[in-house]
């Protein structure tokens, strides 16, 4: 079986400036390229989970999203670095316009995406690690069953109740990837 390293995009790979859609908005944060090659050097694959509910609140297409998911992956293939798949949820159960707007088993904190990677990739979810700034990214792993969550520290509010090793950076991060 496969292990991965699952990461955020908005706040992990990118600066989240809210709802970046465009690539001269598009800012990598500092340590990404370094965190992916060392998961690679240690037999990890790279996947993308992220929720997009700019797409439902009509700010920007899937179209422009996928675009900008092109240009992102290519961005790393140039650095030695491989993005497996990217996994997006368009949803928001209570905003937006159809037929985005929806509950959906998708959206973080759900697994749904996680899922559907673990069946697609045959992944071990027991040898995998999940990198976020959210608690509904920790949720998530936690909800299909990856013990290993990183939680970097962000403007987000923080949940002492959600079990996850927490850290300042992705240099940091780079020490609990194993």
């Amino acid at each position: 079986m496969i292990k991965a390293l699952f990461l955020d995009r908005d706040g992990i790979i990118n600066v989240d400036h809210g709802y970046v859609h465009k690539i001269e908005d598009f800012e990598f944060v500092d340590g990404i390229f370094e965190l992916c090659r060392l998961a690679i050097d240690k037999g990890f694959l790279i996947f993308v989970i992220t929720n997009q509910a700019g797409i439902a609140r009509g700010y920007y297409s899937v179209n422009e999203f996928q675009e900008l998911t092109r240009w992102m992956v290519e961005a790393f293939n140039e650095r030695k670095v491989t993005i497996t798949d990217v996994y997006f949820c368009p949803h928001h159960p209570d905003k937006g316009k159809a037929p985005y707007k929806m509950a959906c088993k998708c959206r973080k904190p759900a697994a749904g995406m996680l899922f559907k990677a673990q069946k697609e990739y045959n992944i071990d979810f027991t040898n995998s690690i999940f990198i976020g700034d959210k608690i509904s990214d920790m949720q998530a792993a936690e909800n299909a069953g990856i013990e290993n969550r990183i939680l970097i520290n962000s403007q987000y509010k923080d949940n002492k109740e959600i079990t996850a090793k927490r850290v300042a950076d992705l240099i940091s991060a780079q020490t609990l990837i194993g």
